[in-house]
This record gives C-alpha cells, sequence and structure tokens, in this order.
C-alpha cells in the first residue's frame, strides 16, 4: 500500500478546513478522532460503502485534519490537534464543542 501524503501545517487554510468540516459525516469522523489516539477506517466508517469512506477521508487528509498512516494492511487514522493548534489556536476545541453538544445526524453517503 503506498503512504499518503499530508500537507505541512503551515500550508492548512480555514477554507478547506471549513469545507473539510462542512458535511456531517466528516464532522462525525472528526468527532470520533478527539476521543482517541488513532482508528481505523473500519472503525471509524459508520456501515457505509469503502469509496465513500475513501473520499471523506481524502478530504480530511487534503485539509490537514487527519493523519493516516499505513500498518500493513490496515490505514490507522489520527486527528491532527496539536498541529490544528497552533496553527489556528482554539478552533478545534469550539468545533468538537460544538459537535458533542449538538450532534449530527448523518445522512449516509
Amino acid at each position: 500500500m503506498r503512504a499518503y501524503t499530508h500537507p505541512v501545517a503551515e500550508d492548512f487554510t480555514l477554507g478547506r478546513l471549513f469545507h473539510a468540516l462542512s458535511d456531517p459525516v466528516r464532522l462525525e469522523i472528526v468527532c470520533q478522532l478527539s476521543t482517541v489516539d488513532e482508528a481505523t477506517c473500519g472503525e471509524l466508517d459508520g456501515g457505509r460503502p469503502k469509496s465513500s469512506v475513501s473520499h471523506h477521508f481524502r478530504i480530511l487528509r487534503e485539509a490537514g485534519l487527519v493523519r493516516t498512516r499505513v500498518a500493513g494492511t490496515v490505514h490507522q487514522n489520527s486527528l491532527r490537534r496539536a498541529e490544528l493548534d497552533a496553527r489556528f489556536p482554539g478552533l478545534m476545541e469550539a468545533v468538537i464543542k460544538q459537535i458533542v453538544s449538538n450532534p449530527v445526524v448523518s445522512e449516509a453517503s
């Protein structure tokens, strides 16, 4: 399996972050990742098709929200919280607090 590329923190933009967070499925993934160190795609897929989940993780990776590490045949995902907090102080705390207090019902996509 190929390794994934991830943007450096200096390349994170609010536009990309907000676009990535504008989808309820991706918000749910970010919320789940905020409670663990790492999780596999299977643990985060919510029963969605693999192609849909791959698309959502690509958007999250490109925005800088998620780091995907390949471990054999498994993809381990983690929230890039420290880098996000350094670049945009308080943003992820506010986003996660909002998600937790107002859970979104995700659409099957």
